[in-house]
């Protein structure tokens, strides 16, 4: 059954946010409903940020949504429960450029004011509006481990996000 949404405090999410991104996985999305595309994810933070609260993502300029974030001014994070896994891996291991992600899923995409798309079958959205960019730089990395993180070296652009709605399932 599809769910309504309710807006809620940033301050009442209850999750661990290291459970939450690293375990739980998130649908990074970008675009609007006529035309979006959405990756998963297990990388990112949530914290405060130029006294904003914030987002950070990560998208390698390989994915398919990368262009969608480079051209939108706003972005979502959606969260689910455990049952929509298969959903998640399948957004994480097909490209947009190559397969209807939403046909092949069944998620029911949702659009906010024009600008941006979540899922009706999240337990949680963060809309975020994007405040800073950056390219992660491989000279800066202080761990020499992290470089076998990228054999291609295909550098994640990092992106950060001003919450400005927060939306939990009811």
């Amino acid at each position: 059954m599809p769910s309504e949404f309710k807006e809620i405090s940033v301050y009442d999410i209850k999750d661990n946010p290291f459970k939450l991104i690293a375990d739980g996985w998130m649908l990074i999305t970008a675009g609007n409903l006529h035309k979006f595309n959405t990756m998963t994810a297990s990388w990112g933070t949530l914290g405060e940020l130029w006294n904003k609260k914030v987002a950070f993502c990560f998208v390698r300029p390989t994915r398919h949504t990368y262009k969608f974030m480079e051209t939108a001014d706003t972005f979502t994070l959606t969260f689910f429960d455990e049952k929509h896994r298969e959903a998640l891996d399948f957004c994480g291991s097909h490209s947009g450029r190559d397969v209807d992600k939403i046909a092949k899923t069944g998620l029911t995409p949702i659009e906010w004011e024009k600008q941006a798309v979540y899922f009706q079958q999240a337990r949680l959205v963060l809309i975020c509006k994007k405040v800073y960019m950056q390219d992660l730089d491989p000279a800066l990395f202080l761990d020499p481990v992290i470089h076998d993180a990228y054999p291609k070296k295909d550098y994640h652009r990092m992106y950060v996000g001003e919450i400005i709605h927060c939306l939990a399932a009811t």
